[in-house]
């Protein structure tokens, strides 16, 4: 069953048009990969789909509910949320105040000191550095900060942009050993990366940006043996 379903959507930044029309939809219990080159429109994609980018045309409809028009903090408080590209945490507070912020749309506050600690074990260095001003942790921990204060709303949808990005190749493992254990867990996971191979690797499915436009689609395995994928993407 798909958890989210875009048909058509359409997005203009002024005259230029940034989204051409794309459909695509990410089944409950997936990990779906968005890959293409700078400029493609992938993350102009998540924010539409988010709502902190209007759409001119189409619809984006969550678990059964369409979404198109509503604003961010609804679609958060709805099951929804994304770990931005650059991570922007909050870089004055401390990573336990940061865990909280992320927490602001869980209704039941009952359970709060259980999703704190279920963040801390999957998260042992956040635990170690929870006093810790966020900012000054490194790029990874700033990463599993971001993911920790997203996965504190105990979201339907897990969308990450970019989640390796700026790190170095043994924490870009972990990373996406997390990914695939935030799946496993149940989260449905939306994925926009760069690095093509790891998270094609990882990805039940995937689709290619170019140029605002859906170009190729197939499951994570069909597109790392596409030879169009090898070509532009994972350097074959």
């Amino acid at each position: 069953m798909a958890l989210l379903e875009v048909k058509d959507l359409e997005v203009y930044y002024g005259v230029i048009c940034a989204l051409k029309g794309i459909s695509f939809d990410v089944n409950e219990g997936e990990i779906v990969t968005l890959i293409g080159a700078n400029g493609a429109g992938k993350t102009t994609t998540m924010q539409s789909i988010i709502g902190l980018i209007p759409s001119r045309a189409g619809t984006v409809t969550f678990d059964g509910t369409d979404v198109t028009k509503t604003p961010c903090h609804k679609i958060v408080h709805l099951g929804m949320t994304q770990v931005p590209e650059g991570r922007r945490v909050f870089q004055e507070l401390t990573v336990y105040e940061n865990l909280l912020m992320g927490a602001y749309s869980n209704k039941n506050n009952a359970t709060f000191k259980d999703d704190l600690e279920r963040i801390y074990t999957q998260f042992p260095r956040l635990a170690e550095r929870k006093s810790q001003i966020a900012g000054t942790l490194s790029g990874g921990e700033q990463q599993m900060l971001a993911m920790g204060r997203a996965l504190m709303s105990k979201p339907k949808l897990l969308m990450l942009d970019e989640p390796s990005m700026g790190l170095s190749p043994l924490l870009v493992d972990q990373v996406f050993d997390i990914i695939k254990s935030i799946n496993k867990d149940g989260t449905t996971v939306l994925l926009v990366e760069q690095n093509a191979g790891k998270s094609l690797a990882i990805s039940d499915r995937g689709y290619v940006l170019e140029n605002g436009n859906i170009v190729l689609s197939g499951t994570g395995k069909e597109l790392m043996q596409s030879e169009e994928v090898k070509k532009a993407y994972l350097g074959g």
